[in-house]
């Protein structure tokens, strides 16, 4: 063997190793992105679900929004103040007060509640329902339709169906929006934790065809806008609406309200 050329081939291979090395060493150091160090904390604050609740795709969207100053510091629903006040200490501003948020379905159409038009057997998805002639089983067209589309959209286990109506349980709610976003017939939205009292109806049907339909769908008899003696309810396309700013829970319209869908 010739001992020159295994010591040629190995000087060579150890140039070669030293060349590619210095390169990347300089490669690496022109090419470096500055890494944020308030963003990097603001990821390690947020609760990692993802959920994209904040608007921002994911938690490493939201902590760099947060840490340009283009979102709030208490954007993460999930979080909620607790993560907000850890993140307005690392960015130094003040901490700000948050209102917890949940989810609420505006129908309380039960089986038992509501008229069945036919018995269905197929794929049970909400969304996959438009394509059914009727739209789903249960006479009313704006209810909850019931195969739980939002069920299983919701990341943290908060969202049950219980006789055919999807219910939330608002401990564990975080308010991240994805039933909202999930839901056809946009039954569901996001309303303050302590918010009541509210109406569990999304129906615009005149009376007799609520009635015809359902148990206890709001027939827009304005009964509760007449007696609530701080104009909090208003009666617009046969279906209550009440303003939880003018609200004082005083439970007049509640004990008014026929069809006892105020709650």
């Amino acid at each position: 063997m010739n001992m020159t050329a295994i010591i040629a081939a190995t000087v060579l291979v150890a140039a070669v190793g030293l060349f590619i090395g210095i390169f990347l060493g300089v490669a690496g150091k022109k090419f470096e992105v500055e890494v944020d160090e308030k963003e990097v904390a603001v990821r390690e604050a947020l609760p990692g679900n993802n959920c994209g609740g904040c608007g921002y795709p994911g938690c490493d969207g939201l902590a760099a929004a947060i840490a340009k100053g283009e979102a709030p510091v208490n954007g993460c629903p999930v979080g909620g103040e607790p993560v907000g006040k850890i993140i307005a200490a690392i960015m130094g501003q003040e901490v700000t007060e948050t209102v917890r948020m949940r989810a609420f379905v505006r129908c309380a159409g039960t089986k038992e509640r509501t008229k069945e038009l036919f018995e269905y057997t197929g794929v049970e998805d909400c969304e996959m329902m438009a394509f059914v002639p009727g739209g789903a089983t249960k006479g009313c067209s704006y209810g909850c339709i019931g195969f739980g589309s939002c069920m299983k959209a919701c990341p943290f286990d908060a969202i049950h169906m219980y006789n055919g109506v999807a219910v939330v349980d608002k401990d564990a709610c975080k308010a991240c929006g994805k039933c909202v976003a999930k839901c056809p017939r946009h039954l569901i939205e996001l309303i303050p934790y302590d918010q009541t009292p509210v109406v569990h109806c999304s129906s615009h049907a005149k009376g007799k065809g609520v009635t015809e339909n359902c148990t206890v769908g709001c027939i827009g008899c304005k009964k509760c806008e007449k007696n609530c003696p701080a104009g909090a309810i208003t009666v617009t396309d046969f279906l209550a609406h009440i303003d939880p700013e003018k609200c004082t829970h005083c439970g007049a319209c509640k004990e008014v309200c026929p069809r006892g869908i105020i709650q």
